[in-house]
């Protein structure tokens, strides 16, 4: 059966380009980037402007395809407020060897320093710089041989993504093949003053104790077989028992004595019992410096981590990053290192963190079928209070 052939994009198909006006001043900076080879002036498409239609890829549901975004490109509405002449497809694939990502991440970086906490509150100032960090898959084409996963036939990329989980956005991310090691990249990743909540796949006595030096702290879940040493048990208080806590305890050392003392300070361990989605009785251990938090905050940071499986939710099917527009690794990470910069500008934004209904909203506006007044009375909608909804 014949697939039916998309409609093409019109002008009357894009409209309120108001919010990627207010981009303009961060990715201006860029326009000269990638322009030392062209001696003779010719280039057509600069890399603010490939970023920015990017952008607009990702915000307006018309434009489904690389194709249909060069075909936007030709329309005069589009060339007037993003600043951008007609572009071929050649030149689509020619930035992807000409712009580097590393200079959209420096843009992230710097959208996050204009972020602010979306909780307040005991919890929220005990569990500031909480950071979960994790790993999630986007399938690639077999041609992709770089993006090496389980054989010639599965090719995938990974996101080893950062995200601060108070004020609901991503902090950092990296790009790599998925057969690539989570723990090692968190480890050449490392920041200091951040509180990493990580799960059991990141598990490692190493990884605590670089953790520890780069001058973070961390909550993280170990196998319930772990050896220990104990230095001192902790009584449960009314607040730790009702968080599901059955055991507060400060260790001397983690493994026995026949193992190198590998983190070489205190750490605790706090046993939870929750119940698996079957309904069975599960315990999660967890391995944590920070002594001086209570138990139920140290169980509430662990379950803060499901946060970050939201956004990776949000992000490959809301925001839709799972159809990747270009086959080599630098594209890749160009269309990702975008797609992050359009979910922490929904945050900016909004001023809670991005959802459906907003998303749905913006594309409303976008596709002409909401006036900006309704767009913006959305988005001056008070955010709701209530704190984030985890799993325990």
């Amino acid at each position: 059966m014949a697939h039916a052939r998309r409609p093409e994009v019109a002008e009357r198909d894009l409209k309120g380009f108001k919010y990627f006006q207010m981009l303009h001043p961060l990715l201006e900076r860029l326009h000269c980037v990638g322009t030392a080879r062209d001696k003779a002036g010719n280039r057509q498409l600069f890399f603010d402007q490939y970023a920015a239609l990017l952008l607009l890829y990702f915000f307006n549901p018309i434009i489904s395809s690389m194709r249909a975004l060069r075909q936007a490109s030709h329309l005069e509405k589009v060339q007037r407020l993003l600043g951008i002449r007609p572009t071929s497809l050649g030149s689509f694939s020619e930035a992807t060897e000409v712009f580097t990502a590393d200079h959209l991440q420096r843009v992230l970086r710097e959208l996050v320093g204009q972020a602010v906490p979306l909780y307040q509150g005991r919890e929220a100032e005990a569990l500031r710089d909480l950071c979960a960090v994790d790993g999630t898959i986007l399938q690639a084409l077999p041609k992709m041989a770089w993006a090496l996963w389980m054989d010639e036939q599965h090719r995938a990329v990974k996101i080893h993504l950062h995200f601060d989980v108070l004020k609901g956005i991503p902090v950092d991310a990296t790009i790599t093949p998925a057969a690539s090691s989570e723990p090692e990249q968190l480890r050449t990743g490392l920041q200091a003053g951040r509180f990493y909540v990580i799960d059991r796949g990141y598990a490692s006595y190493e990884l605590f104790r670089d953790i520890l030096d780069a001058r973070s702290s961390f909550v993280g879940r170990v196998k319930d077989n772990t050896a220990f040493q104990v230095e001192r048990e902790q009584t449960l208080t009314p607040e730790a028992v009702s968080a599901g806590v059955i055991r507060d305890v400060v260790l001397a050392r983690l493994g026995t004595d026949h193992h190198t003392d590998v983190i070489g300070r205190p750490v605790r361990l706090v046993v939870v019992r929750r119940a698996k989605a079957n309904g069975e009785p599960e315990e999660l251990w967890l391995v944590t410096d920070r002594l001086d938090l209570p138990a139920e905050l140290v169980a509430l940071a662990y379950r803060y981590r499901w946060t970050i499986e939201l956004f990776f939710r949000w992000f490959k099917c809301t925001l839709g990053c799972r159809h990747l527009v270009s086959n080599d690794a630098n594209g890749v990470a160009l269309q990702i290192y975008v797609a992050l910069i359009a979910s922490l500008l929904l945050v900016l934004w909004t001023n809670r963190k991005p959802n459906k209904r907003t998303w749905e909203m913006i594309q409303f506006y976008l596709s002409g079928w909401a006036t900006l007044e309704e767009l913006e009375a959305h988005l001056n909608q008070k955010p709701p209070v209530a704190k984030p909804r985890v799993h325990l």
